[in-house]
């Protein structure tokens, strides 16, 4: 196994969360390939296998990073922590981060609001980038939602069909649940009170206010969100689809960038790719 040493050019020094998962080796496949960025610590849980040896191992490289439990062992070195793991994980290591000074990108989805409200309260000290799905092209894709329930306010059925593998733990998924909240928002409508998360017997006629979401889970799909608009006569899909995590991995990268000039604050994608 050849030992790579960090770029000396290396401006910002990552931790990892999640290391061993499948997220976690995207990311740091991206952060070996990246000119500027440099994997500086990689976290999993204590009954992981791989605590110990080194982060890079899977790709057949030495990083010299070893795959740790000990949360201030990770991040000693850090000063980004990009983390897409659960949220009573996700949180413990943000109050830990907010310790150090460790700035972080969360992807992490499954939030309760009071789970939310306490990041808010956490980036008061320091600076995150949290967001349902990191991928560029997602947070286009919100933005389309936003002008096509503007201009399809009356008159059409919306419903939010998602697909995910079989191992995605929460339902609808965060990125689901965002494209309801940007569509609710732009219709003036409390997503809380009009969204419709299961149907089964008789049901009655649709609420036409209702939006209304699907959720599949199966296999290895990444991730399919496809947003419906159904009006009389015509039906419009606006639809994503990733075929890999490196989507999410270098949408996390982008972020880490935007936070090298940013102290506190909470921030999302819109912000990191100047959609406000």
């Amino acid at each position: 196994m050849s030992v790579v040493s960090a770029p000396s050019a290396a401006r910002h020094r990552i931790a990892v969360a999640g290391a061993s998962g499948r997220m976690g080796h995207m990311l740091i496949e991206a952060l070996r390939a990246s000119d500027d960025c440099v994997l500086a610590g990689a976290l999993d849980l204590p009954s992981s296998p791989t605590i110990g040896n080194d982060a890079s191992a899977f790709l057949g490289h030495a990083s010299g990073v070893p795959v740790t439990a000990e949360l201030r062992v990770g991040l000693a070195d850090a000063a980004v922590l990009i983390d897409f793991t659960r949220p009573e994980g996700t949180l413990a290591h943000l109050e830990v981060c907010r310790e150090l000074g460790v700035k972080a990108v969360v992807g992490t989805t499954g939030f309760s609001d009071a789970q939310k409200a306490r990041i808010a309260e956490i980036a008061q000290d320091i600076a995150i980038v949290m967001a349902p799905n990191m991928s560029v092209g997602v947070n286009v894709t919100l933005r389309l939602l936003e002008m096509a329930a503007r201009a399809l306010s009356t008159g059409y059925d919306i419903e939010i069909i998602e697909a995910h593998h079989r191992h995605k733990v929460d339902a609808p998924s965060g990125t689901a649940l965002k494209m309801g909240e940007v569509i609710a928002e732009a219709l003036g409508r409390d997503l809380r009170s009009c969204a419709v998360y299961a149907r089964e017997g008789v049901t009655g006629e649709r609420d036409p206010s209702s939006i209304g979401f699907s959720t599949i889970r199966g296999g290895d799909i990444v991730g399919d969100h496809t947003v419906l608009f159904a009006g009389t006569g015509e039906r419009i899909e606006i639809t994503h689809r990733s075929a890999s995590r490196a989507t999410y991995a270098q949408g996390s990268l982008r972020a880490v960038r935007f936070l090298a000039s940013r102290e506190r604050g909470l921030f999302d994608m819109f912000d990191v790719l100047g959609l406000r």
